[in-house]
């Protein structure tokens, strides 16, 4: 296996995916190392000596990335979205710091390169600033959690809270995400309290109604509730081997309190809160039509989503103050779903070549051919979803056809064969 680098002849890291241009790198024979990745293996190292002998020190935390390092590193992966990354950047930059925090105090031990003024607030605790995006379906919000996630090398979950409901009712419990989270940090307790829980459709939990009803809400407002305390912090009692607990069964502990949690939803219908909130409502005849043709055309920007409208939307107050740092997410364009193609590291472009490749044959798109299939994702409404199955139905036959092939070796996708289904298919034969 040769040396990973960049287009730009430039080492990544094997491990974090970060550049030489990033962080100092250790070239190999069949990969790299940055420094920061050797000083994190040799601090587990020097950790599991210590459980070894008996100790039950936690493992210690990696260097935290600034903001900037962090917008980074998602631009790699995830296109547009400029100040929803800025967002994300800063609120897991604050809660990664803030862990040093705690663990510095824990320890007792002075901060490092602490500004002047810094022993003044060692009584200060930081809260943590759990996370909401708000966005369409297909325009990133999980590749961003698990990027982030990725980045940071934490143990990452995802949940999807229309499963949900609360205990003692058929469904999952609430408590399955934390053990979710701790089965990807393959069991270690400490890895995993520093970990990523992603819970997505969380606006599926919201109530749609106002009236009081005689019957419980297990999946809607009753999931809420349950959630309350996972996400602000509290201890949850898992089985070790899983399924429904029951008194003579030993648990494994887990503290959530230093456990990030992002929740995302589309939230359909919220730009009519927020307009209605700041006025924007119709009245009169014709009003109705008005309002649907207001709403379709109107954006909710960042800044304009406010707990209240939440609150209107059907979230309970109490949930909505447990996620302080709100963002929102548009519609990818035309322009937007063309660089998904082709710009990300793990673009579906680079990944069709990448497989070709493999069979010794070359793939080129025609940029005609990006646009087309871009116009064709996007008549599905789905975002950046549509763009695998485009890309899928027209690839297939040049899949098919291209292995173990003598005559075939080179390949361009043209406009004429991402519209034509049939013409890709006489191509490839």
């Amino acid at each position: 296996m040769k040396r990973r680098r960049t287009r730009d002849d430039e080492l990544v890291c094997s491990f974090c995916g970060r550049s030489s241009d990033e962080v100092p790198m250790l070239p190999g024979p069949d990969g790299n190392i940055c420094v920061d990745c050797v000083k994190r293996a040799n601090e587990l190292i020097s950790v599991g000596d210590a459980v070894k002998k008996g100790g039950d020190e936690p493992p210690p935390l990696p260097p935290t990335p600034t903001p900037k390092e962090i917008k980074k590193f998602l631009d790699q992966y995830v296109i547009g979205h400029d100040e929803v990354k800025k967002v994300l950047a800063v609120a897991v930059h604050n809660h990664y710091r803030r862990l040093e925090a705690t663990a510095a105090a824990r320890k007792g031990k002075e901060r490092k390169a602490a500004p002047a003024g810094y022993a003044g607030y060692d009584d200060v605790e930081i809260e943590k600033s759990n996370i909401l995006l708000i966005g369409p379906t297909g325009c990133g919000k999980t590749l961003l959690a698990k990027t982030l996630a990725k980045m940071l090398g934490v143990p990452f979950a995802i949940g999807d809270a229309t499963v949900l409901t609360q205990a003692g009712y058929v469904g999952e419990d609430v408590e399955n995400l934390v053990r979710y989270l701790l089965q990807n940090a393959d069991g270690d307790v400490a890895l995993a309290q520093r970990g990523i829980i992603y819970v997505d459709e969380i606006d599926k939990i919201a109530s749609k109604t106002d009236n009081v009803s005689i019957t419980r809400d297990v999946g809607g407002e009753g999931v809420q509730q349950t959630l309350l305390k996972i996400v602000e912090g509290t201890i949850c009692r898992i089985p070790p081997k899983g399924g429904r607990k029951h008194p003579d069964q030993e648990y494994i502990e887990v503290d959530t309190s230093n456990i990030l949690f992002i929740c995302g939803g589309a939230f359909v219908g919220l730009d009519r809160i927020v307009a209605a909130r700041k006025g924007r409502g119709v009245v009169g005849f014709g009003a109705a039509e008005r309002r649907e043709a207001e709403a379709g055309a109107a954006e909710v920007n960042p800044q304009d989503v406010r707990p209240e409208d939440l609150v209107k939307y059907g979230l309970i107050p109490e949930f909505t103050g447990r996620l302080p740092v709100i963002t929102t997410m548009k519609d990818l364009s035309e322009e937007d779903l063309v660089r998904v193609l082709t710009e990300p590291k793990n673009s579906l472009v680079k990944q069709y070549r990448k497989l070709l490749a493999m069979d010794g044959v070359s793939l080129e798109f025609e940029p005609a051919a990006l646009r087309s299939l871009a116009k064709a994702a996007l008549s599905r409404g789905t975002g950046a979803r549509g763009l695998r199955a485009e890309m899928e139905r027209l690839m297939t036959d040049i899949m098919y056809e291209a292995p173990g092939s003598d005559s075939m070796r080179e390949v361009t996708v043209t406009a004429e064969m991402v519209e034509n289904p049939s013409a890709a298919a006489k191509a490839a034969g």
